[in-house]
């Protein structure tokens, strides 16, 4: 405030007192308090700094591993690192090792059969029709209704005397 507006205020006011309480009000606002200097390293000395914490994922051996193997490969020019899931490439190799068993059973079925194996199959072949005849006839037998067995079995004991009689 200037000494002009300063008296002009002294006399639009009505006491003197509330002209002093004006004055010191004014020169409280006229006052800034500086900003705190950070730059200076006088009194920093005395405070502990705070350290950078370990990122726990960086710090892990399985992490640091990976990392290795992934800057290993870039060396080598293998820019292009396989990103498929453990899961998946198990799968991958079971699938091609399945394929792999298939073909080779089909090619020994195609592979020329000797004479020997051939008359085995013929032979294993009939037992096998004699196995499935058989089969067949006994859950014939067992649909078959009670009179019918009973009337076998009437059969097969006279024919069976006959026999030691003879």
């Amino acid at each position: 405030m200037s000494l002009k507006s300063f008296n002009l205020h002294l006399l639009s006011s009505a006491s003197a007192y509330a002209d002093l309480q004006q004055h010191r009000f004014d020169a409280v606002q006229r006052r800034e308090v500086p900003a705190p200097d950070y730059q200076k390293g006088d009194e920093d000395e005395d405070l502990i700094k705070p350290k950078k914490l370990l990122n726990p994922v960086k710090a892990s051996r399985s992490h640091q591993e990976l990392h290795r193997e992934l800057m290993s490969s870039c060396k080598r020019g293998g820019g292009a690192v396989e990103m498929k899931p453990e899961l998946q490439r198990v799968l991958e190799s079971r699938k091609r090792d399945q394929l792999i068993r298939t073909r080779k059973q089909e090619e020994e079925t195609h592979r020329k059969v000797s004479p020997l194996e051939a008359e085995l199959l013929k032979r294993q072949q009939k037992l096998d029709e004699l196995d499935r005849q058989q089969q067949r006839e006994q859950d014939d037998s067992m649909k078959a209704p009670e009179f019918v067995k009973v009337k076998e079995n009437l059969r097969r004991t006279s024919f069976q005397k006959e026999e030691k009689d003879v």
